[in-house]
């Protein structure tokens, strides 16, 4: 190793560890359910994005297993030469029906959408207005398109609104975009989309809603633009297929020009295999389902409720989460690393969230309970929850 790269390595990583900010990854023994196991010992499991329990359903595992059978394991080319498969058709096609729009694309991941299709359509002629939470993969493609990025604060609209202005009335821009998420994934809020798409109206922007942790969720399933009843006035409706559908990938869904033109001018698409046939099929049953009931969602909020209302009960602070999301604000990031090891020596398993996935002095425990846990398995994580806030937190 060249010793420039190791003097930098054994510098930063140790800073890192010396904060409390290095993060330590954990190895699954088996599926990612209710429960895992890590090794060999159970463990409640609050950190899964699984919400709705689809990554181990068996009629998924099923279309998934049908998929290899026909097609292979692999697409075999990007989809612009020979890797769209007629799955891969079928998925966009229940993507937009899904979501209300006229056409769907879809991508290998949720990172690579917005990798993918601000890049493609934002440049260093136009203005890109940010909520300052968004997500990394948010701030990186609004990074690749080179355009102006201004950040607003949080969920405020009249920040929104001046800034919206005054980069309308300036004259340097010919397209302005204004993109957030819809839910906020570390704090469980949910955008303002009514206002948003008002100021978008009266200064002519672009609108861009990142619903990676809203499809399968909110507006019975089908997502925050869906609960808001904005499907006509939302311009890019983006989401993941890794979280509530169970399975892996992203889409962007909206107006068939929009689609034809993302299909010949993100990179992503254009460059990269396409997803596996297996993975296709699966998100087409998840959708499916979604589509027939909205059972599981209504089980996931169910759930989410019945933890959020204990952990209060007990005199924590879960902040402003409106969704099943349910964070658990400790504040120092050296305290929520000890109190996540205390979880998981007593049995749960919510890890610790720290700069830079949120500002500093506001590390939280991210609880995400799910469609699959029992009140009994909620009931003992409250229990153990209880126990170790006393001894770090006196509550």
């Amino acid at each position: 190793m060249a010793k420039a790269l190791d003097s930098f390595l054994e510098e930063n990583l140790k800073l890192l560890k010396d904060k409390g900010l290095y993060n330590e990854i954990d190895v699954i023994d088996g599926a990612n359910g209710p429960v895992i196991e890590i090794s060999g010992k159970r463990l409640i499991n609050l950190s899964s994005n699984n919400y709705l329990g689809l990554a181990t359903n068996p009629l998924l595992k099923e279309a998934a297993k049908r998929a290899v059978d026909k097609y292979g394991v692999g697409a075999g080319a990007v989809r612009t030469i020979n890797g769209t498969l007629d799955l891969h058709q079928q998925l966009e096609e229940k993507i937009a029906e899904f979501k209300g729009t006229e056409a769907a694309i879809s991508y290998q991941s949720g990172f690579n959408c917005n990798m993918a299709a601000i890049s493609a359509v934002m440049g260093k002629d136009d203005c890109i207005l940010s909520d300052q939470l968004n997500h990394a993969s948010i701030i990186d493609g609004c990074r690749l398109s080179k355009a102006k990025i201004v950040a607003y604060t949080h969920s405020d609209m009249d920040d929104l609104r001046k800034k919206a202005k005054e980069a309308a009335e300036s004259g340097h821009y010919r397209k302005i975009m204004v993109i957030t998420d819809g839910v906020f994934s570390m704090d469980g809020d949910l955008a303002k989309l009514p206002d948003i798409v008002e100021i978008a109206k009266e200064f002519d922007l672009i609108t861009y809603v990142d619903d990676a942790h809203g499809s399968g969720v909110t507006g019975n399933g089908r997502g925050t633009v869906k609960h808001f009843g904005l499907e006509k006035d939302i311009d890019f409706q983006m989401g993941t297929l890794s979280k509530a559908i169970g399975v892996v990938g992203g889409y962007v869904a909206g107006k068939k020009a929009l689609i034809d033109w993302l299909k010949v001018r993100s990179r992503p698409f254009l460059f990269s295999t396409a997803v596996p046939p297996g993975d296709v099929a699966a998100t087409i049953a998840a959708i499916d389902m979604l589509m027939q009931s909205s059972e599981r969602t209504e089980k996931l909020w169910e759930n989410g409720n019945y933890f959020k209302e204990g952990l209060k009960r007990l005199g924590f602070n879960i902040g402003n989460s409106e969704t099943p999301i349910t964070p658990c604000i400790i504040g120092d990031e050296k305290l929520t690393q000890r109190f996540a090891k205390r979880l998981l020596e007593e049995g749960v398993y919510a890890k610790a969230i720290v700069y830079p996935t949120v500002p500093k002095g506001t590390g939280r425990i991210r609880n995400m309970p799910t469609a699959s846990h029992t009140k009994e398995m909620l009931d003992e994580a409250l229990a153990i929850y209880e126990k170790v806030g006393r001894e770090l937190l006196g509550v």
